[in-house]
């Protein structure tokens, strides 16, 4: 995607391979500030303090991890510890898993010297195959917003597709393109009129700062609102559209994703507006069913409640504290929505019910 007429990518290879680059998502929108991480320590930081935030780019920047991990010591033991250390820090993302997983099996039949070449091409491809898997969702996406804008009545053809979406799940939460922004990219750069309606997403507002960032540098029409100023937007008939992305799909069609989806996907519910959920394959963890009783939900510092990061007008970035003294938070990172709330998921091999039928009609025998 593009930033100031350059474009970027969220990581990409530095030092002829030895390090990797990544983009501070913590600084954004106000700093765009890149960082290298060249050790297997400042890669697992990087995932747990957010730097690098998105289930796909979680996956992609725990297999550059084990890669560091792999340069400096190639021994089992490393790979073992590396594995542990990264897998560890966001439990609710399978993404990270499942690339650990793949780097990790590729490499230990390896003779220890030839494992960080072999990690870093592993870890290369996984980078390639999820900005295909991302622009092929996308197209179908795009696909289905045409349709929509189609069915409308005669009287609104002329009006641009409104689209609600929560937290952040475009480009900066990939390699590339993104998941549910994906389509409303592809839908803008083909003419469709889209406007998008953006959750500011509390606690940590990656909405307000992360996906209106994007669609300003993309120059997608957008509108930021309060986290609860969705369900009114529906009954008005203000939104054709929610899509939003996910961290962990079960085999069932359950959603797992930033809190707060579930409320939406209750609102579009009770209004007849589709609810979409655009995910890689890469998302869907086949060994579980039940997302309300199995996903592990992550719950991140208090902190992140009870205060509050933002810009004072000719000032520089700052935190302040938004509760009286004493006052605690609690801060669940994500919530489940139950796969009959879901309209549709959108992959990267096509168009399904969220159900296990609908996913295993899309990968089976893969």
């Amino acid at each position: 995607m593009n930033i100031d007429g350059r474009p970027w990518r969220t990581i990409w290879l530095e030092e002829g391979g030895r390090s990797i680059g990544v983009i501070d998502q913590t600084l954004l929108p106000h700093r765009f500030v890149t960082r290298s991480l060249t050790t297997l320590e400042q890669a697992a930081e990087a995932i747990s303090t957010m730097v690098v935030r998105g289930a796909p780019l979680i996956g992609v920047t725990g297999a550059y991890g084990l890669m560091l991990a792999l340069q400096d010591d190639p021994s089992d033991a490393s790979l073992a510890a590396a594995f542990a250390r990264l897998n560890a820090t966001r439990p609710t993302a399978v993404n990270l898993r499942w690339a650990l997983e793949r780097v990790r099996d590729r490499v230990a039949p390896l003779a220890p010297e030839q494992r960080a070449a072999a990690a870093r091409a592993e870890a290369g491809a996984i980078v390639e195959e999820d900005v295909a898997m991302c622009e092929a969702i996308g197209d179908l996406g795009l696909a289905l917003f045409q349709q929509l804008a189609e069915a409308r009545p005669p009287e609104r053809r002329g009006e641009p597709l409104n689209v609600l979406t929560h937290c952040n799940a475009g480009w900066l939460a990939t390699v590339d393109w993104g998941t549910a922004l994906a389509p409303i990219y592809k839908a803008h750069r083909s003419g469709l009129a889209i406007h998008v309606w953006v959750d500011e997403t509390r606690p940590r507002n990656q909405g307000a700062s992360l996906t209106a960032f994007e669609l300003g540098c993309e120059g997608v029409p957008h509108t930021v609102i309060v986290d609860n100023a969705g369900g009114h937007l529906m009954q008005h008939g203000r939104v054709d559209a929610v899509i939003v992305g996910t961290d962990r799909t079960t085999r069932s069609g359950d959603v797992c994703n930033k809190i707060g989806t579930y409320l939406k996907a209750l609102a579009a519910h009770d209004n007849g507006v589709p609810f979409y959920v655009a995910l890689p394959a890469s998302t869907i963890d086949w060994t579980i069913a039940d997302g309300v009783a199995e996903i592990p939900i992550e719950a991140r510092s208090p902190e992140e409640v009870t205060r509050i990061a933002g810009k004072p007008a000719g000032g520089e970035p700052t935190s302040v504290q938004l509760v009286p003294d004493g006052s605690e938070g609690f801060n669940p990172a994500f919530d489940v929505t139950p796969a009959r709330l879901v309209t549709a998921l959108i992959t990267e091999r096509g168009v399904a019910p969220a159900s296990e039928e609908g996913l295993q009609a899309l990968y089976a025998g893969s």
